[in-house]
Formats: C-alpha cells, sequence, structure tokens
C-alpha cells in the first residue's frame, strides 16, 4: 500500500503542526501561559479538552490514507481497523446487539409453505454479551491506567506544579477509553449500534463521520479568520472610504439569506465537478473535493459577524494612548497592526473560534439534511439525519441511526461549548475572572 493525502488531509495536518509550534510559541510567554493555566483550572474545561482531543484522534486516525496495491481503492488507518466490519455486511436493518434482521422477511420452507420469519443475521457471534463486556472494560481499564500512570511519571520528570484539574482529565479519559473499548470489541460480534438499510454498520458509519464534522468546524474557521481580522482592523484603523466600503461589503453580505447564497455556491461547484471528471481517479477524491469546497464556501459566507465585532474593537483600541503615541512618533500603520492591533485583539479571536466551532458543525448537519451539504457518499451525521427521515416514518421504526448521529454530534457540540464558555469567561478583559 502507497501512504496517499487528500487535500482536507493536507490542510488537517498542517493545522495541527502550526498549532504545536503556536503552542511552543506561546509556551515561552509567563502571563499566556498563566491565562490558559487559568482555563484548565476548571474541571469542566478539563473534561470537555479532554472530549475533543479523543475526537481529534479520530479524525487524525481518520486523516492518514493508503493506496491499495491491488485496486485503486483508498482507505485510511480508521477503515483497517473496522475492515471486520466494512467486509462484513448484512442484508437489511437490525438492531444494536441483535441477532436477527429488525423486520420480517418472506421465506419457503422445506414443505413448500410460505411464511414470514426473522432472518439470522451472517456475521453476529452470538457470544456472551455479558462475558466480553467484563472483557472489554477490564482492558480499557488497563489501557488508560497506563496511559495515565505514563503521564503522571511525565509530570513528575518535568516537575509540574499548576494546579490544573488532572483528576477530572484522567477521569473523563478513563471513561472515554472504556466506552470505546467496549464498543469496539463487542463489535467483533455483534452490530453495537445495528445496521443500515443496506446492512452497513452504524458504529462504524457515526466514527467515520467525525472527521467530516471536525474538519468542517475547524478548517472553516481558517477560511474565516483571514478575511474577517483583515478587513475588521482595515476598518477600524483607517476608516474613510475604506471603512465605508468595507460595511457595505459586509451589509450587503449579511443581508443575503446564508442558506441561500451557501446552495447557490454548492450547486455551482456541483455543475464545475460534473463536467471536469477527469480530476478525479476514486468516489473519495471527488467527495474529499467537494467537502474542501463546502469549507471554502462556508468560509467565505460566515466572515462577517467577526468582522464586524473586530472592526469596532479596532474603533475602540485605536484611540488608546499608546497607539496614539505610535501614531505621533510616525510609526507605520502595519507596525501598529502587528504589535498593538492584533495582540489586543486575540481574546476575541479566540473566544469567536471556540464559538463559531460548535455552529459549523450543526451548519453541516444542517446543510446535508436539506441536501446541499457534503457528498451524498460521504459520511457525515448530516446525512445519516437525511436517512433517517423515512426510517423514523417506517413500522416497525428504525431509531439507532438518528440516535447515533444525535448522541456523537451532542457529545462534541457540548464540549465545545462548555469549553467556548470558560475560553470567554477567562480571557475576556471585561470578566473579573
Amino acid at each position: 500500500m502507497t501512504l496517499t493525502f487528500l487535500w482536507t488531509d493536507l490542510m488537517v495536518w498542517l493545522l495541527i503542526f502550526a498549532l504545536v509550534a503556536w503552542g511552543r510559541v506561546i509556551s515561552r510567554s509567563p502571563q499566556v501561559k498563566k491565562q490558559w493555566h487559568t482555563i484548565f483550572k476548571s474541571s469542566i474545561a478539563m473534561s470537555s479538552a479532554i472530549v475533543l482531543l479523543f475526537y481529534l484522534f479520530f479524525t487524525l486516525l481518520d486523516s492518514v490514507h493508503f493506496h491499495k496495491a491491488n485496486n485503486s481503492s483508498m482507505v485510511s488507518l480508521l477503515d483497517m481497523a473496522f475492515e471486520h466490519r466494512i467486509s462484513n455486511v448484512e442484508r437489511t436493518y437490525s438492531a444494536p446487539f441483535d441477532t436477527h434482521e429488525y423486520a420480517k422477511s418472506i421465506v419457503v420452507g422445506d414443505d413448500g409453505v410460505t411464511k414470514q420469519e426473522y432472518l439470522p443475521l451472517k456475521y453476529v457471534k452470538q457470544n456472551s454479551i455479558l462475558l466480553g463486556s467484563l472483557t472489554a472494560m477490564a482492558v480499557g481499564v488497563a489501557i488508560s491506567f497506563v496511559l495515565i500512570a505514563l503521564h503522571m511519571w511525565w509530570r513528575k520528570r518535568k516537575g509540574w506544579q499548576e494546579i490544573i484539574h488532572w483528576n477530572s482529565a484522567y477521569l473523563t479519559l478513563t471513561l472515554l477509553i472504556v466506552i470505546f473499548s467496549w464498543l469496539y470489541m463487542m463489535s467483533f460480534d455483534y452490530h453495537v449500534l445495528g445496521t443500515d438499510k443496506v446492512g452497513g454498520d452504524v458504529f462504524y458509519q457515526s466514527l467515520k463521520s467525525i472527521r467530516t464534522g471536525v474538519l468542517i468546524g475547524i478548517l472553516t474557521t481558517l477560511v474565516v479568520l483571514p478575511i474577517a481580522i483583515m478587513l475588521g482592523v482595515s476598518a477600524g484603523l483607517f476608516g474613510g472610504w475604506v471603512d465605508d466600503v468595507i460595511q457595505y461589503f459586509y451589509t450587503t453580505l449579511s443581508s443575503i439569506p446564508s442558506v441561500l447564497l451557501i446552495a447557490a455556491g454548492v450547486l455551482v461547484m456541483q455543475v464545475m465537478m460534473d463536467n471536469n471528471p477527469q480530476w478525479f481517479e476514486s468516489t473519495l477524491e471527488r467527495s474529499d473535493l467537494r467537502l474542501l469546497f463546502l469549507i471554502m464556501i462556508l468560509g467565505i459566507t460566515s466572515w462577517t459577524g467577526l468582522c464586524r465585532m473586530l472592526r469596532a474593537e479596532t474603533l475602540k483600541i485605536s484611540q488608546v494612548e499608546f497607539v496614539t503615541a505610535a501614531k505621533a512618533f510616525g510609526v507605520s500603520k502595519m507596525t501598529i497592526i502587528r504589535r498593538h492591533i492584533i495582540p489586543n485583539l486575540m481574546h476575541i479571536i479566540l473566544i469567536a473560534i471556540v464559538l463559531d466551532f460548535s455552529g459549523l458543525v450543526l451548519a453541516e448537519a444542517v446543510l446535508s439534511y436539506v441536501g446541499v451539504g457534503v457528498d451524498p457518499t460521504m459520511h457525515s451525521w448530516g446525512n445519516m439525519i437525511n436517512q433517517a427521515r423515512l426510517e423514523m416514518a417506517r413500522e416497525p421504526m428504525v431509531w439507532w441511526s438518528l440516535f447515533s448521529a444525535f448522541v456523537f454530534m451532542f457529545v462534541l457540540v457540548l464540549a465545545a461549548n462548555l469549553f467556548s464558555d470558560r475560553i470567554q469567561t477567562v480571557l475576556d478583559p471585561r470578566n473579573d475572572t
């Protein structure tokens, strides 16, 4: 197999390396380190950060792709871990941990009599659920114990004495590892979250959808930030006709319904992709490029709110004494922006990043639900919810696809919102904490 990187793979790994480099830079500033230590003094913020890192782990696991040597298909590390569920597809619906199909099928018995029966599933081993659960939980506890012991040894070696709620982090990490170990090990014997209409494993689909949601939340922010910062700071600092043009631009853009604007952009992109099929060697590359275009479209249409906020804050900062003094001494505008404006806007930028993340994750689900989101062949929570519309109306009702997408998305958005609340409390200079 040959290592291959999709466009979104490159973007997410470059982002990780940039965050690591940024972390090393800010670690040299005692004031910034103190602020971040204050953020993690909250047990809720610490637990939320562990949940976000857990989701990021699966995103990275699904962002390393390989070309198979025998054919043109492409698989990720996550696909390799779930090969037992990708290749073993059932015939149709089955409920979580069930051993038979969810609906009766018409069969002809040996005596020639036609009857309706619940057919058994082909790839369920029907081992003891209790024994398998106890074994899986024991493995999860052992893995978490090893990881926590290594981290505690590393902390002791580094001599860290910060007052951070590590106990909350350890408890959350143990809980997540135990739950995932249980679901993963039981997936070899059962479909732990059931199967969909064509017999695909819902647990695998839910994990694959993590990458789509996280990438849209993170990478769209990277598109928004340069546009919002450049235009917002320019409007607030330069004023005059520059301010008027930028205000007119984002006011006009804000007056257009965002869903219609995004839908128009997606349709134009879809026509362009249909007219150029030679761009893609596989369905995965096509769906990945559509995801990249959707990220760009969301970024281009989502910067107006942050731009307006940064403009107002820049107007206030530009009247402060040290900025006025810099202007009097003839310091260039670019130097003022780099040394005085941007550093004093960082708290707003960081708060906006974490607040917009959860909104963008939900936006993907809504757009995919109405048919203008990611490619229908790509795993996403929005596509799972869209497919569940008809399933909820059938008899008997198929509820587990919608339930799985809801739980995975709810946990991610809740963790992001709790973490953003703590960042806003600590970094906002108007708060006393």
